[in-house]
C-alpha cells in the first residue's frame, strides 16, 4: 500500500465552509481510503491506497464534500515521495528555525510561463521566493498575512494552489512516515 498526503483549499477558514476532521475522515474512508489521518482542521490527511490512485479521486473527493456538506473545496493529492522532495528541495533552510515564515504553496499545475518580474514586485523587502517543481516557497519573515506576495501567488502563477507553513509540511511528513 502507498501512502499519499491530501490537501484541502478553503475550508474551516473564517467560520466559512465548516468541516469536522471526523466527518471528513469518515467520508474519505468511504471512497476506499484506508488508515485515514487528519492534522489540525485545515484539511491535512494522510491515507493510503491500495490499488492505484485513480485519476479521478481529486474530483470524487470534491464531489462528495460537495454532496455531504454543501460546498466543493480545492483538492490536492502529493504522493509521501512529492512531499518527501518538497522538503528537500527547501531553498530556504535557515527560514527553517521560524517555521510560521516559510511556507510551501503546492501547485495543482506546472507553470507555464514564469512571470519572475512580477513575483519579484510583490514581494516586499523581506521577502524571499523560488519555485521549484510544482512547489512555490516564500519566507515571509514578517508574516504571510501582510504579504502582498501570498495574497497573489495563485493570480500571478495563473495555477490553483493551497499553501502550508512548514510546520505543517514537516508535521505531514511525521504522519507520513508513522504509517
Amino acid at each position: 500500500m502507498k501512502t499519499w498526503v491530501l490537501l484541502l483549499r478553503g475550508i474551516n477558514v473564517g467560520g466559512r465552509n465548516v468541516l469536522p476532521m471526523k466527518e471528513l475522515a469518515a467520508g474519505l474512508a468511504s471512497l476506499k481510503m484506508l488508515n485515514v489521518r487528519t492534522y489540525i482542521q485545515s484539511g491535512n490527511v494522510v491515507f493510503q491506497f491500495k490499488e492505484k490512485l485513480p485519476k479521478s479521486l481529486n474530483k470524487r473527493i470534491a464531489d462528495s464534500i460537495e454532496e455531504r456538506h454543501g460546498f466543493r473545496p480545492g483538492t490536492f493529492i502529493l504522493s509521501s515521495e512529492a512531499l518527501e522532495e518538497t522538503i528537500a528541495a527547501n531553498p530556504f533552510p535557515k527560514a527553517t528555525g521560524d517555521p510560521k515564515s516559510l511556507h510551501c504553496f503546492f501547485l495543482a499545475e506546472r507553470v507555464k510561463t514564469m512571470p519572475r518580474d512580477q513575483l519579484n514586485e510583490l514581494a516586499s523587502a523581506t521577502e524571499k521566493w523560488r519555485l521549484i517543481n510544482q512547489t512555490f516557497y516564500l519566507h515571509a519573515p514578517d508574516g504571510v498575512g501582510r504579504s502582498k506576495l501570498a495574497a497573489r501567488v495563485e493570480k500571478t502563477l495563473g495555477a490553483p494552489t493551497t499553501a502550508r507553513n512548514w510546520k505543517t509540511v514537516l508535521k505531514l511528513s511525521d504522519m507520513v512516515r508513522a504509517t
